[in-house]
């Protein structure tokens, strides 16, 4: 190689490196400017026991991941399984969504200097500016809630700012996407929300709490939406144009959250991004029937049931953070830049090629800048829509209340 030679090629290095600077430090400070919230983050049971999420740790979400990513703020979430429809059965669930929201307590309190549980999209905002994370609390499955609506109060006192209606499994207060096969026949119960359903959604409306239509069926959905006198919202959903799933939303569902000023925040779980082959979803099928009700798995069991999910996934190529933002894109195109929002479901199943856990969460943003989304576009889609619906949800509230 003559030195002439050489030295164009060093040239060329260089201008290539020099150009690269400035796109990557563009995607670094727009994600550094975008108040970034995921709606829909898993705690287990042994959170703030076992587990000390200010890390480092085995989970998707702690304090390392949650900085390196710049994922300023969340929804941590009381998830409580289905289970039967009875004094026993709400009991067990209360139990379980009890240690849950304690443990997020803890978390704000313990480590106050970190956290901070924020009721407003006021506090969200503050906190962050405050250079600390805003833990929001949603409540995935109104099931622990009983046969009526006598607890809700002190669910919203301690921070309750968004509830699920139904999980896997039909509930007291409607059906849901995925009705057991055997409690529920696999199919509907109510015909979309339950009287106490209805009942449900007022209340949610005085207290100043969203309701959120993840995991509902499409009867419950819609009558939620025109029951409700504030927006609502889908916590954690995907659409059925990309990804045909019962979990996921078709265009007419999109187009009615748009239509009552709602967000839909596309999830990050691969089984919701990526329809799997037949090959894959022949093995899930059987891996579902040898384990049975999931909804009464411990943890060995669910750690388990992971496992061997895992390796069906790897059966076929994974789904990328390029398939998650095309659920964005479709969305967006058919329910409007206003109406959409991100969701990881974190150490609830989420995680996807390049967006795994919470640290690689500018991945995200830099993708939607590939695709010619606007800083102010982003801003919105990352945080600023969901933030509008709380205080649209705020301002109809007949009872606010506080901690």
């Amino acid at each position: 190689m003559t030195a002439l030679r050489s030295a164009l090629l060093v040239s060329a290095s260089l201008l290539a490196a020099c150009a690269s600077v400035p796109e990557i430090m563009d995607v670094s400070d727009i994600h550094d400017r975008t108040l970034t919230l995921d709606t829909h983050i898993d705690i287990p049971l042994t959170y703030m026991t076992e587990i000390d999420p200010t890390g480092p740790t085995e989970l998707q979400v702690d304090l390392p991941k949650l900085a390196q990513g710049r994922l300023d703020s969340g929804f941590w979430i009381v998830y409580t399984p289905q289970g039967e429809m009875d004094a026993e059965g709400y009991a067990a669930a209360l139990e379980i969504a009890t240690t849950r929201m304690d443990a997020i307590e803890a978390l704000t309190t313990d480590h106050a200097d970190q956290f901070g549980l924020a009721l407003t999209a006021d506090d969200v905002r503050d906190i962050v500016a405050d250079d600390r994370h805003a833990v929001l609390v949603g409540m995935e499955n109104a099931y622990p809630l009983g046969p009526d609506l006598s607890t809700l109060d002190a669910w919203a006192a301690r921070g309750i700012r968004y509830v699920g209606i139904t999980h896997f499994g039909n509930n007291q207060f409607g059906d849901s996407s995925n009705p057991h096969p055997e409690r529920d026949g696999g199919e509907g119960t109510w015909g979309g929300l339950s009287p106490l359903g209805v009942e449900l959604v007022g209340r949610l409306n005085d207290l100043g709490i969203m309701v959120d239509v993840s995991h509902t069926g499409k009867q419950t959905m819609m009558q939620a939406a025109d029951l409700s006198r504030t927006p609502i919202i889908a916590s954690h959903s995907g659409v059925k144009a990309v990804a045909d799933s019962a979990r996921n939303l078709d265009d007419e569902q999109l187009r009615k959250i748009a239509d009552v000023g709602g967000v839909a925040h596309m999830v990050a779980l691969g089984a919701y991004v990526k329809a799997p082959t037949p090959e894959q979803q022949a093995a899930r099928d059987a891996l579902d029937a040898a384990y049975g009700d999931r909804n009464r798995w411990d943890q060995a069991k669910r750690d388990a049931y992971m496992a061997e999910r895992a390796l069906i996934s790897a059966m076929a190529p994974e789904a990328t953070v390029s398939d998650f933002v095309d659920h964005i894109d479709h969305a967006i195109s058919v329910a409007g830049i206003d109406h959409v929002g991100i969701a990881s479901d974190f150490d609830g199943g989420g995680g996807i090629d390049g967006w795994r856990d919470a640290s690689e969460t500018e991945a995200v943003t830099a993708e939607l800048i590939r695709r010619g989304y606007t800083e102010a576009q982003i801003a919105k889609i990352w945080s600023g829509n969901l933030l509008r619906v709380m205080e649209a949800v705020e301002a109809g509230a007949t009872e606010p209340v506080g901690p």
